[in-house]
């Protein structure tokens, strides 16, 4: 069985912390940052662990770059 990736993408001060648990932290303060590291997904992301701010960034429908949808969680606030 092949285990996909998991990144967090966020503030820093609320995901820092996952990469010690192996995820890919993808850093992101605002909404604009939110959006541009969003397009730049790395490929093998299965999931994207998001903060509520990044969430709320992004909307209701993220769609990653070439059509893919990786499965979603928010974080608690």
């Amino acid at each position: 069985m092949t285990m996909g990736r998991v990144a967090a993408l966020g503030e820093r001060t609320r995901v820092a912390g996952l990469a010690l648990a192996g995820a890919v932290v993808l850093v992101a303060d605002d909404a604009e940052a939110v959006h541009r590291v969003w397009r730049g997904l790395p490929d093998g992301i299965d999931l994207v662990i998001l903060t509520p701010a990044a969430a709320e960034a992004l909307g209701s429908d993220p769609a990653a770059p070439g059509g893919r949808r990786p499965l979603t969680a928010v974080m608690p606030p």
